[in-house]
Parts: structure tokens; C-alpha cells; sequence
């Protein structure tokens, strides 16, 4: 089976895409470790976090022959897109519509969430290759917008990034998206006493939302 079909399963069985930030290289390798521990199976490392490329090769050594999807974030464009494909990025996560990323990728097979708010700039995604759409900031919207889209976009493959928490995510599915974003109610779980035990907690948490929401 292809690697890229595999993951794209991966990240639509678990659900959900955890967004690893932090200003501390080290402190992001071991939320991403924990988070992985807690159930997480697709998360994206934003370009914002030190030492981003160094992090992507270590997860993906330990991890991708376990089926868990290493991506990066905040890749806006092509320059960006190769450099993490050479760390050994398998999905790149971008916060605006981006041709030469979608194409960057595609050419490799790996997996693309194409950042979108309006109904122009899914359709220019989708048209250009895109696999998933990022809506961000999707708090400003809300699932009833989601749901307004499915009616003349009904194939768009939507992903709600920014607001969605365990008590609303099931607005987000019933709405038509086919997985949702998580950021820091997973990555701040260990925050005030340093216990990444909470950051597992934390995802474990989620995706059994998510699983209850979707039965």
C-alpha cells in the first residue's frame, strides 16, 4: 500500500492532528513523545519551533516504520517544503494557500493541509492538489460555517484548526470535518508543573472525545 494512503488513513482513524509548539527544542521533542504515547498518530512541528529540522529527523527515525505521521508546520514555500521533506517530513501543514508547497510535496508523495478560510481559497486548494484543508483560524468561524460549506463543497476534506476542544469537537464532525487540529490543550497540558504524563493524558483524553463523538 502507499505510505501517503496509509497515513492520510492514520490521520482520519485517529482523528486528529496535534500541533507541537513550544520555545524550547527539547521541551517540543519530549510534548510530541508524550503526545505519541497518549494515542496521537499524525502531528505537525511548526517552523516557529527551534531547531524544527533537527526534531523532524528524530521523530521520524523513531517513529514512521510505527505508522505515526511526523509533519511540518507554517511551510510557505517551496525552499521550506524541500527542507522538510529532506528531514523526512511525511505532511506539510501551511496557514495560507500555497501552490508551490502542494506541488513541492505532491512530487514526493507526502501529504498536504493547505490553509483556507474562504470558499476561493478551498476550491483553489483542492484544485491544486491539496489532500487536506486546514481552516484557520476556525474559532472565528465555528462549525456552523463548516456546515454552510458542505452544501455546494460537499468533497472538501475539511480540518478546523485553532478552538476545537474535547467538549465542542463533536460539533466539528457532525458539521462535516473529516478529523480536527489541537494545540494547546494537549501541548500546555505539562505547562505548570512539568508532568508530560498530562501531555498524554491530555491526547488520550481528546481522541476518546473524538470516538465517542463519532459513534
Amino acid at each position: 500500500m502507499w505510505k501517503k494512503l496509509e497515513n492520510l488513513k492514520a490521520i482520519h482513524e485517529c482523528g486528529m492532528i496535534a500541533i507541537i509548539r513550544s520555545d524550547d527544542a527539547e521541551d517540543a521533542y519530549k510534548i510530541a513523545e508524550a503526545a505519541i504515547a497518549g494515542g496521537a498518530r499524525a502531528l505537525e512541528v511548526p517552523f516557529a519551533v527551534p531547531d524544527v529540522l533537527n526534531i523532524i529527523k528524530r521523530l521520524t527515525s523513531k517513529y514512521s516504520s510505527q505508522g505515526i505521521v511526523i509533519g511540518v508546520g507554517t511551510v510557505l514555500d517551496a525552499e521550506s517544503a524541500s527542507a522538510a521533506l529532506l528531514a523526512g517530513a511525511e505532511m506539510l501543514v501551511s496557514s495560507s494557500f500555497n501552490a508551490d508547497m502542494i506541488r513541492m510535496a505532491n512530487r514526493y508523495q507526502a501529504i498536504t493541509v493547505s490553509g483556507a478560510m474562504s470558499a476561493t481559497e478551498i476550491s483553489d486548494s483542492m484544485a491544486a492538489g491539496a489532500d487536506i484543508i486546514k481552516l484557520f483560524p476556525a474559532d472565528f468561524y465555528g462549525p456552523k460555517y463548516v456546515k454552510t460549506l458542505q452544501v455546494p463543497m460537499p468533497t472538501a476534506p475539511i480540518v478546523p484548526f485553532c478552538g476545537v476542544t474535547p467538549e465542542n469537537v463533536g460539533e466539528w464532525l457532525a458539521a462535516g470535518c473529516v478529523a480536527v487540529g489541537v494545540g494547546s490543550y494537549i501541548t500546555k497540558a505539562h505547562k505548570k508543573d512539568g508532568d508530560y504524563g498530562k501531555v498524554s493524558k491530555a491526547a488520550a483524553t481528546f481522541i476518546e472525545a473524538i470516538k465517542n463523538a463519532r459513534a
